[in-house]
């Protein structure tokens, strides 16, 4: 699904982005509700920002990567963590592209991901580069989303990964 956000670009730089495990819903400015093999995702614009809330038999989780008030923990590389009874697994790179590259690949992720059932992506006013756009998917037993948050006036393409799976104890199999 692709939306134009009726509002200002509220994350003007990459480096602002942080990321939470855990928060309460925060005001959306765009949803999508999925339901892929019994979890149950929310998919939230939050400007140029995203949060995905996850409900499962097991319990639910909340990733947010944003510009959060007071945040002290900025954009990790990478997180691995057991939450509950799940693994949870965040990776996060910033792409600097060239204006062409940019525009390319811009057109490239919004195409992507508004033909997909499980897609949510926001253009802001102004500049058709300038986008959230989240993807969900599941397999092999685990759910898995993938989002991009583009700052098309630094050519900064921030890309994240997650992926949550049932935890399985060591000398175990599913």
């Amino acid at each position: 699904m692709l939306t134009t956000l009726n509002t200002s670009y509220t994350d003007t730089r990459a480096a602002d982005l942080a990321w939470a495990l855990g928060r309460e819903p925060l005001p959306a400015l765009a949803t999508l509700d999925v339901e892929i093999g019994g979890a149950k995702l929310q998919l939230r614009l939050l400007g140029a920002s995203h949060q995905v809330l996850l409900e499962e038999d097991r319990g639910t989780c909340s990733e947010t990567v944003a510009c959060i008030a007071g945040s002290s923990t900025p954009l990790p590389l990478g997180v691995a963590k057991r939450v509950g009874d799940w693994e949870y697994e965040f990776a996060a790179r910033v792409e600097v592209l060239s204006p062409g590259q940019f525009a390319g690949r811009a057109q490239e992720l919004l195409a992507l991901v508004s033909d997909h059932p499980n897609g949510l992506a926001g253009v802001f006013p102004g500049s058709p580069h300038a986008f959230t756009a989240l993807l969900a998917q599941r397999y092999d037993g685990q759910v898995h989303w993938r989002t991009w948050h583009a700052y098309p006036q630094d050519g900064q393409l921030v890309a994240t990964r997650t992926r949550v799976g049932v935890w399985v104890p060591v000398g175990t199999s599913r």
